[in-house]
């Protein structure tokens, strides 16, 4: 179809009229969909430049350890590229089997389901548990796939502000008697905040409610052993269903979800976006069981990383820059509005740093920010560079 065609059908009136990416390109600030060609941990080379990389949700550093790529490589020689099918029918494999035993008893619950992606793995909990006569509950920041898998069920969703337990138990008055269903962040990915467990545990007891979190920030992040949010408060047995990705720490793509066989049994034969999709990957199956073992085995690089954020965290407080409520390794630096974002984004580029821009919709207009996220593997160096690069530039504009 060519333009002229295109222009012709109404349907596609909003592509024509959405201009808004192709005039931030012409300035030379598109900050979005930067093509990289090599990586090499906290190195990425972009536009034939090796850039620093602190802009990934690669936490524990894992997409390059040794171990997970063996054990990737070897899962591609005995399985082959792919499932080719859906876990429901021909695509389950044994490695899938015992990825979701060793979750289950990694996070503390009696089963788990593996899913091809995170994002489908809340879609696929929400859409299947939430019926016609049941309500969701969700924070105003969760994230978008938590936001789509309400609105796939066919329950009444309601939102409740970031973090407001009053607005959220007035919410649980209201719909007192039917199936209520709380779904929150554990770690809100453009904050880097973490949701108040105990008071949310507290108002689903007492209404009835069931609680499920979406760990997908916090695995290999909070608790003893990184086992997640609900871990970290002592309450895993108080959390009724706990999901995540395996896109984050376990450094791959995937995702799960976790509660009781009873739970699980349900979605395994109910959620149509395990049902109607292909089957996790055997290379990436194989390198989250590897990942998984690594994280557990090498304590050392989470504690790597908690002094790794501390640093950056106390850095760009000290140099005059508000990182928000940011409490994880996600440290955003709050510019204010969207051209200066963009602006400062391409400085910060330029001198060597990957960050990521957030602007509306993710956050409000007058809050963009430079999303700012460490890895365990991160050098002292390459955190003094970064500093030092924020302190020159943020002077340089005005910022600071």
């Amino acid at each position: 179809m060519n333009t002229d065609t295109l222009q012709q059908v109404a349907l596609f009136d909003k592509c024509s009229n959405f201009t808004q990416a192709r005039e931030i390109k012409k300035t030379g600030l598109y900050p979005y969909f930067k093509s990289i060609s090599k990586s090499n941990d906290t190195i990425v080379t972009i536009e034939g430049r090796d850039i620093i990389m602190m802009g990934s949700n690669n936490y524990l550093g894992l997409t390059h350890h040794p171990k997970v790529l063996e054990a990737a490589r070897d899962a591609l020689e005995r399985y082959g590229s792919g499932c080719t099918g859906s876990r429901f029918l021909n695509g389950t494999l044994d490695l899938h089997e015992i990825l979701e035993q060793r979750l289950a008893a990694f996070i503390g619950k009696e089963s788990a389901l593996v899913f091809s992606t995170g994002y489908q793995a809340n879609l696929g909990l929400i859409s299947a548990l939430v019926g016609r006569n049941d309500v969701v509950l969700i924070d105003k920041l969760d994230h978008a796939s938590i936001v789509d898998g309400a609105k796939m069920s066919y329950g009444v969703t309601e939102r409740f502000r970031h973090g407001d337990m009053a607005q959220l138990e007035s919410l649980l008055q209201k719909h007192s008697g039917k199936g209520l269903l709380i779904v929150v962040d554990g770690v809100y990915s453009m904050e880097g905040n973490i949701a108040n467990l105990p008071a949310l545990v507290d108002l689903a007891h007492r209404y009835g409610a069931a609680l499920a979190v979406d760990d997908a920030h916090a695995v290999g992040v909070l608790g003893p052993n990184g086992e997640g949010t609900a871990a970290h408060f002592g309450l895993a047995d108080e959390v009724d269903v706990i999901a995540g990705t395996f896109s984050k720490s376990l450094g791959s793509i995937g995702g799960y979800v976790t509660g009781t066989e009873e739970v699980i049994d349900y979605l395994k034969h109910l959620s149509r976006p395990l049902m109607f999709s292909a089957a996790l990957p055997p290379a990436n199956t194989a390198g989250v069981l590897a990942a998984l073992e690594v994280m557990v085995s090498e304590p050392e690089r989470r504690e790597n990383l908690w002094k790794n954020t501390h640093k950056l965290q106390d850095g760009l407080k000290s140099l005059g820059y508000e990182i928000g409520a940011s409490e994880t390794p996600i440290v955003p630096v709050v510019i204010g509005e969207l051209w200066d974002t963009f602006r400062f984004w391409r400085k910060v580029f330029d001198a060597g740093i990957f960050t990521n821009p957030v602007v509306p919709p993710a956050v409000p207009p007058k809050e963009c920010r430079l999303r700012t996220s460490l890895m365990a593997s991160h050098s002292d160096s390459q955190i003094d560079f970064a500093l030092d690069t924020f302190a020159k530039l943020g002077k340089e504009v005005g910022i600071i």
